[in-house]
């Protein structure tokens, strides 16, 4: 058995602390290829965002990513953050928080899923790499 990262869950534990405490959650955030925010806000590879309920909507603090829709210059965008890229969760207020250290992206087994190239199912028909958005199930026989 894998062992589980405590990292999701002292993000959520801060979100939950800030939020009880009439304080404003922020995120700072090492941004690559798989983060998917406004690069014009992007500073140095990092962006810090707000993601208390008055900034965000649909905030889904996962145990993989992070998601939410929050407003840039008046205009909604959606964004996604892997877990290994989020660096710091505080509070604005006073600053109170965690710092984590420096993640590597988690590769899967299938080193190919990463490489952008389609690899062959069982069956013959070609398979992309990693799909983003809603998890999902499917019935497999």
């Amino acid at each position: 058995m894998t062992e589980l990262s405590t990292k999701p869950y002292l993000v959520r534990a801060i979100y939950e602390w800030c939020v009880d405490s009439g304080f404003t959650p922020y995120l700072s955030v090492v941004v690559d290829e798989h983060t998917l925010v406004p690069r014009e806000h992007v500073k140095n590879g990092e962006i810090i965002l707000n993601i208390g309920p008055a900034a965000s909507r649909n905030l889904s603090l996962g145990n993989d990513e992070i998601q939410f829709s929050s407003r840039f210059n008046g205009v909604s965008q959606n964004l996604l953050i892997p877990m290994y890229a989020v660096a710091t969760v505080f509070a604005k207020e006073n600053g109170q928080g965690l710092v984590f250290p420096k993640e590597m992206p988690k590769l899967q087994a299938n080193p190919a899923a990463h490489s952008g190239k389609p690899t062959a199912t069982k069956h013959g028909e070609a398979k992309s790499g990693p799909k983003r958005g809603k998890p999902s199930l499917q019935v497999v026989k």
